[in-house]
């Protein structure tokens, strides 16, 4: 059984860092497409980043160069590094998996891809 649980969220001001984590259970997490992806408040969800089994990552232009996504196999866990955050990074955010594909080589930032959720954690920036 394929299960994602997320942790880590938090309040920060505005240029504060935070470190979400992704707990994966039921699956090799190494083998698929994973991403963070978040929503606020009646907002759609937004693919933050991605990361495909041979480790490459991709973000959103919102993000880039102030967000990390990275990967412990060992731990099965995935983890997204937050700094510089802006009051406009306010959302819930979720981690998730795409099991369509084994090994993919490229990933997805479409959120209709992922079939596997976590529950999500919160991340509130204030000015």
């Amino acid at each position: 059984q394929v299960q994602l649980v997320e942790s880590g969220g938090g309040s920060v001001q505005a240029g504060g860092s935070l470190k979400l984590s992704c707990a994966a259970y039921g699956y090799a997490m190494s083998s698929y497409c994973m991403g963070w992806f978040r929503q606020a408040p009646g907002k759609e969800r937004e693919g933050v980043a991605t990361i495909d089994s041979t480790g490459t990552t991709r973000y959103s232009d919102s993000v880039k160069g102030r967000f990390t996504i990275s990967q412990d196999n060992d731990k099965n866990s995935l983890y997204l590094q937050m700094n510089s955050l802006k009051p406009e990074d306010t959302a819930m955010y979720y981690c998730a998996a795409d099991l369509s594909f084994f090994n993919p080589t490229w990933c997805s930032p479409s959120p209709p891809r992922y079939k596997y959720w976590g529950q999500g954690t919160q991340v509130t920036v204030s000015s």
